[in-house]
């Protein structure tokens, strides 16, 4: 396992081990930090003996409901990620909203003067051949931009290894395919990117003895994580050509270590934004109050906060609030329980993600491919 380390101006350098950095802080060289993402990690209170980085290389296994990502140095695994996409609330608020605005164009009508009088809606000019993405699969790639961004304060990123969808067969597609080329110009600002074919990533998840399981809502790091780190490994081990006085083939070269990481869970919170008009209107014209992020007790919701009620303590994030009392929701956004303000405290305020989960010792032992054909198999040609 790995510790981030920040230089005093903010620049990622390479990350160490636990050992030294508890021995910073100790002697006042480091101070603790912990990211958006939840991750702890030691910025330097003084120049740094060297800023020579190492090649670290992310990988993006991106989905339609869940997304891979990986990082990756030559010698250790870095961070694992389960992103848990946005894509069906987005897409049933915006059916939702769909509707309400449809029954107040409805209301709106007076259907008690002719026809040619009544306030339609006048015609629109012709604007169905915009370029933009729909707000569900936007959603998704904005998730997945904002770790990547994250990662790469944390670590000095050298590649992006992102996994590009190809349509086969019949000339239907999913939703991952749209915005792939939109998404690989976002991630071009952060490091240089390259792209792989969901084949080529199977076949090196094979060669590195990584196993995914079939479950794809497992919230764990052989669901989509083991492809992400697939990826990132690619930068250091390829599957190349050979040829000898007497035959020639395929083989893998390269090396790479496979190590214990930090994993994480990560989903935006799922909350509601204020409704300012509800599906069926409320009489007298009085809203009951819905969706929002303010509280009554100066609480956000989505904010961290250690609360305790009859001797047991929680931690969880801001969910909700009633006169008196705050709701705190698991990191599923599963209600922990509804605590009284005052034994609610708050860690760290609402960052737009909300990141659980802990290390992971599961991981293969080390693997490490030589350079000549060693391990590597070879296909005779």
């Amino acid at each position: 396992m790995r510790i981030p380390v920040i230089s005093h101006d903010n620049q990622p350098l390479m990350p160490t081990t636990p050992a030294r950095a508890r021995k910073w802080l100790a002697s006042g060289k480091a101070i603790k930090r912990w990211s958006d993402l939840g991750l702890f990690y030691v910025q330097l209170t003084q120049e740094p003996s060297g800023r020579d980085t190492q090649p670290i290389a992310v990988g993006v296994d991106p989905g339609k409901l869940y997304s891979g990502i990986g990082v990756q140095s030559a010698q250790a695994t870095l961070f694992l990620a389960h992103l848990i996409l946005p894509f069906q609330t987005v897409k049933d608020r915006m059916e939702q909203r769909r509707m309400m605005r449809r029954g107040r164009r409805g209301r709106r009508i007076n259907r008690k003067v002719a026809y040619s009088q009544r306030a339609h809606r006048q015609v629109r000019f012709d604007n169905r051949k915009q370029r933009k993405l729909p707000a569900s699969v936007r959603a998704n790639r904005q998730l997945e931009l904002r770790v990547v961004t994250e990662l790469c304060k944390l670590f000095p990123v050298s590649q992006i290894v992102y996994e590009y969808v190809e349509a086969r067969g019949s000339k239907s597609f999913s939703p991952v395919m749209v915005g792939q080329r939109v998404m690989l110009d976002w991630l071009s600002k952060l490091a240089p990117v390259k792209t792989q074919l969901g084949y080529e990533t199977a076949k090196l998840r094979t060669q590195l003895g990584l196993v995914k399981t079939k479950a794809k809502a497992s919230q764990s790091p052989e669901s989509h994580a083991v492809d992400g780190l697939a990826l990132a490994c690619s930068e250091f081990i390829q599957y190349e050509s050979f040829h000898t006085a007497n035959t020639h083939g395929h083989q893998w070269m390269g090396s790479v270590q496979i190590t214990a990481s930090l994993f994480r869970v990560i989903r935006r919170p799922p909350i509601s934004k204020r409704q300012l008009h509800l599906m069926v209107p409320a009489k007298g014209g009085v809203r009951r109050r819905y969706g929002g992020t303010v509280t009554r007790h100066g609480f956000r919701k989505g904010d961290l906060v250690q609360a305790e009620m009859a001797g047991r303590v929680s931690i969880g994030w801001v969910s909700g609030d009633t006169q008196k009392h705050v709701s705190v929701s698991d990191c599923n956004w599963k209600r922990l329980g509804q605590f009284a303000a005052s034994k609610v405290m708050l860690i760290a305020r609402n960052t737009g993600v909300v990141a659980s989960g802990a290390s992971n010792p599961t991981q293969p032992p080390l693997l490490s491919l030589p350079a000549s054909r060693g391990r590597g198999f070879s296909e005779e040609l």
